[in-house]
């Protein structure tokens, strides 16, 4: 037996299962729900052994955020520090980063032979999240290791390691050597790992021990190893970071409904929040240089606001009224930003990056400036956007964060007296700058962004609110009422104008998140015949039936297929991602540009996209009888079997794809996908390879690209696994992965007799090598090809498969050689005169495929295109020129 070590960068000990891991955090009902000062905190307890303790941490009743309650352990020589009541432990936290850093430590025993292993890590309550910063880190011999998100199928990564009696470099990162890596791309609440330990080849004077894995929050490359013992060098806490762990506060799920419970709200005065992966909200002091966001006045103050001007200040400038807070002299505004400048009769705004505007009207009523064009700007109508600054929403055309419709030459600015809420500013005593008997304060937002809060005469009054006696009453009576039937009309009209528009404003966010002006660029040099449409939502949402489950086709590893019928009758799928984030917007923009490009009869047909929703949308052309996946491996006892002929045709086809892809199209273009599920079949069972959204194009002086290893278990290319480097070669052996599907009928990992999980390529080539290539062999195989049509294919796919890509043959190469077979079968045939039903044997004609049947009908198209007959060499060039390649 030999011992395998997994840990998670966090010093708790855990069983396999790690049952202790789900306990629940304690003291959520004694945690406080308010923003205390730091007096109120006085007497908490500050450290904990060597670990500093700051709020919304605490230990104790009041001392705490709710959800963030910790316990100290005496018990050891050195105290140690836990999240609530569980066993996970605290070595660090970064207040600033919302970050907790804490060890976890695995330990497995083996035995000999092939075991597996399932390592499963869950977050001990909702909010808590392991962060994209983590790496998972494996030392040892032989071994695989899958990790998943938690309670999904989504794959995180895999990798293997390998020795063979081999030592690694001293010093030098590992590339599946007796160690390998898997990084996070998000955050995760948790994780399962499915580790499988093969028959070690390592023994104890070997350099390596049996095995590690590790969890880390910094560079994995950074650390150095003992080239005589790795195992003690693992074990050693001195050399392995501790994994980092985000905590957000759960009492409602985002920010935006955090802010409307005032009493509740978390984030203090000068702090910003922004939304967690999972649910709930941090807060941050991300304007200012430091400070806690959770505790009353704890970021670092504003500049004081002063609410009393001097006497005797000038009104105004030119025609316009300059009413306080804002104001032309020292002393006469309330603070720097509320200084206004008056030049030959023009009333200006300044920003502190340079920037200087025309203002031609000013209101405290609505909180608003109205500027023109910029003082010395170059381009009076060029567009504007607008973004935040010490509490205005103004406009600038260098920032992008959010768009503003402009409907002539004159900009608004949304203003507030101070990034407060009021709430808070309502304890500012003499800074607060609601000074009027009648008047109100008014939180201030800007779509979803909390800029501060300004003031507002209460109803029936009217004036200027920053001021003492500002707000003086208003006529009442029958000109009331008039004038409220009026404001009631003009609300309906707004409204309903105010909902169009903000949903057209929404869509134009996405489309420019979405990178719609760069797709549309990108795309604009195409023909008309073969033009990408851009499809606006309301379209997709009609072709759907506003995405009902009912028209959901499958689920991919980035999103959800749904069928659609188009405007013009045109039956789609549509693809819709899943995930929100940058790394995916950027896979659905390469696959729209990648697929605009391809013109072939083997590749799936790119109709077009949209980019108006949160998630980006494909819409290809519809295959209505599954994958190649589907055929080979589903519910095979009630299948027909695949033909001979058929297997070799779908492999032809594919290949001459591939080839195309890498060859003949404008500019080169590598799948880095290619796998029995990504080869469809549409209604003529042809071949169609799909899903570009990992593939990677080269430009013409390139030979490879180096890139994050990304493709699927089983299909892999080891060498571009271990150095990143992906060429045409790595679709080669997945090709060839698929070559031997074709030929056994098995999976890419599948189950052996001993009921231990084996990699297919590996088990082919084993029984090539031991002269046993019939005895794995598909029995349909066995029975329709002679031995020398097996020799021939075998030989192609142990070529793919070859360790070393410069030993590989080319895609083209692949596709001849393929034609070759083929021809050579033809060849033996006589020309068919007329359909023999005894041939027809594809599929079984009532055999149901991922949802669309075969019927007789379909299967005389296959027969009669020569699925399970054969044709003249003459007739089968004749078809092939007909088509694009």
């Amino acid at each position: 037996m030999s011992k395998i070590l997994i840990a998670i960068s966090f010093v708790l000990m855990f069983s396999a299962a790690a049952p202790q891991a789900s306990a629940a955090v304690s003291g959520a009902a004694v945690g406080i729900l308010k923003i205390p000062s730091n007096d109120s905190l006085a007497h908490c307890i500050p450290r904990c052994g060597d670990v500093d303790i700051p709020y919304p941490f605490g230990i104790g009743p009041g001392c705490f955020r709710q959800g963030f309650d910790l316990t100290c352990n005496h018990s050891t020589k050195h105290p140690r520090l836990f999240l609530g009541s569980s066993t996970l432990q605290v070595t660090d936290i970064d207040i600033y980063s919302g970050v907790v850093s804490t060890p976890i430590i695995y330990k497995l025993t083996t035995m000999s032979g092939t075991n597996t292993y399932d390592i499963i890590w869950k977050a001990p309550a909702k909010g808590i999240t392991l962060t994209r910063d983590n790496t998972l880190y494996v030392a040892g011999c032989d071994l695989d290791v899958t990790m998943f998100k938690y309670g999904t199928r989504n794959m995180v990564g895999s990798c293997m390691t390998r020795c063979a009696g081999k030592k690694a470099p001293t010093g030098e990162p590992c590339f599946g050597k007796g160690c390998c890596l898997i990084p996070f791309a998000s955050d995760l609440p948790g994780f399962h790992a499915n580790l499988v330990s093969i028959n070690t080849t390592a023994t104890q004077s070997d350099w390596f021990h049996p095995g590690i894995m590790a969890l880390v929050s910094r560079d994995p490359y950074s650390y150095s190893y003992n080239t005589t013992d790795l195992f003690s060098s693992w074990t050693n806490a001195s050399i392995i970071d501790d994994a980092s762990l985000r905590l957000a506060i759960m009492d409602q799920p985002s920010c935006v409904s955090a802010q409307l419970k005032n009493k509740s709200y978390a984030c203090s005065n000068g702090s910003s929040c922004r939304d967690s992966s999972y649910g709930g909200y941090q807060c941050d002091c991300s304007s200012y240089s430091g400070g806690n966001p959770y505790i009353l006045d704890g970021c670092m103050r504003q500049e004081d606001y002063n609410p009393k001007p001097k006497e005797h200040c000038p009104a105004s400038c030119g025609p316009i009224t300059v009413p306080f807070p804002f104001g032309l002299q020292e002393g006469c505004f309330a603070n720097q930003k509320f200084h206004l400048n008056c030049t030959y009769d023009n009333l200006t705004l300044s920003f502190s990056e340079g920037a200087q505007y025309y203002v031609t009207n000013l209101s405290v009523e609505d909180g608003t400036l109205t500027v023109s064009n910029m003082v010395n700007g170059h381009n009076e109508k060029e567009e504007i956007l607008i973004y935040t600054q010490n509490g205005y929403v103004f406009e600038d055309p260098m920032e992008d964060e959010f768009y503003f419709s402009m409907e002539s030459d004159n900009h608004l600015i949304k203003w507030a007296v101070a990034n407060l809420t009021c709430h808070i500013a309502m304890q500012k005593g003499t800074m607060y700058a609601c000074r009027s008997s009648y008047s109100y304060c008014l939180n201030v937002t800007y779509g979803e962004i909390f800029m501060g809060y300004r003031c507002k005469c209460s109803s029936g009054f009217q004036g200027n609110p920053y001021v003492n006696d500002g707000c003086r009453g208003i006529a009442t009576g029958f000109g009331c009422g008039l004038g409220s039937i009026v404001i009631a009309v003009c609300v309906v009209v707004f409204t309903k104008k105010w909902k169009k528009g903000m949903q057209k404003r929404i869509r134009k966010e996405y489309f420019k998140k979405n990178h719609g002006l760069l797709l549309q660029q990108m795309i604009s040099d195409e023909s008309a015949t073969n033009k990408t449409n851009i499809f606006s939502l309301e379209e997709l949402e009609k072709a759907t039936n506003n995405f009902d489950a009912t028209r959901v086709l499958g689920h991919g590893g980035h999103g959800t297929v749904y069928k659609g019928i188009l405007s013009d009758q045109r039956v789609v799928a549509i693809k819709k991602s899943k995930i929100v984030e940058q790394i995916e917007t950027d896979q659905f923009i390469n696959e729209v540009v990648i697929l605009s490009q391809i013109i072939h009869r083997n590749v799936v047909k790119l109709f077009g996209c949209c980019l108006e929703s949160e998630v980006p949308l494909l819409v290809y052309e519809f295959i209505s009888n599954g994958t190649l996946h589907d055929l080979l491996h589903n519910d095979i006892s009630g299948q027909c079997l695949l033909s001979w002929d058929d297997r070799v045709r779908i492999a032809l086809e594919a290949a001459g794809a591939l080839a195309y892809l890498h060859s003949a199209a404008a500019i080169p273009i590598f799948h880095r996908d290619v796998k029995s599920s990504n080869i469809l079949m549409d209604s003529n069972f042809t071949t169609k390879v799909s899903d570009f959204g990992a593939s990677r194009s080269l430009s013409l002086d390139e030979t490879h690209v180096v890139t994050i290893v990304q493709g699927t278990f089983g299909y892999l290319d080891p060498e571009y696994y271990h150095t990143g480097q992906l060429t045409e070669k790595s679709d080669v052996y997945s090709f060839g992965v698929i070559l031997v599907e074709l030929l056994t009928r098995k999976k890419p990992i599948f189950i052996n007799d001993q009921g231990a999980k084996q990699n297919l390529s590996q088990y082919f080539v084993e029984g090539l090598q031991e002269g046993a290539i019939m005895e794995i062999m598909d029995p349909q195989v066995v029975k329709e090809a002679n031995p020398e049509e097996i020799d021939d294919i075998c030989s192609l796919t142990e070529a793919c498969l070859r360790l070393r890509r410069r030993d590989r043959p080319t895609m083209k190469e692949v596709d001849m050689r393929l034609q070759f077979l083929r021809t050579k079968r033809l060849r033996k045939c006589k020309t068919l005169t007329a359909i023999d039903e005894d041939i027809g044997h594809f599929l079984c004609p009532k055999v149901s495929n991922s949802g669309a049947q075969m019927n007789v009908a379909n299967a005389g198209n296959l027969t009669s295109k020569g699925i399970s007959s054969c044709y003249s060499l003459e007739q089968e060039l004749a078809s092939s020129v007909t088509l694009p390649r």
